[in-house]
């Protein structure tokens, strides 16, 4: 099974002191996507948030929202 997902992430909504350095200059930011299983009323059924700690999901955190997306392909449906 494979699906294309098609997103966006609004970067104005970004928390850039949680960007993290990496090797050769890179940066990483951590996000978690979440795959609903119905659309939305805009035929969006992905969600994309801001990567939480162990510590952030053990207290509750709400997560902050930073995108969103719809399944463009799916291999095991033929209506996409």
């Amino acid at each position: 099974m494979s699906k294309i997902i098609a997103a966006s992430i609004d970067l104005t909504k970004l928390d850039k002191s949680r960007i993290k350095p990496g090797k050769n200059g890179a940066e990483y930011y951590d996000i978690s996507i979440i795959l609903n299983d119905q659309p939305n009323q805009y035929g969006q059924d992905t969600s994309i948030t801001t990567g939480q700690t162990k510590e952030e999901r053990a207290a509750k955190v709400k997560a902050s929202y930073i995108g969103n997306g719809k399944t463009v392909y799916d291999s095991n449906n033929s209506q996409f």
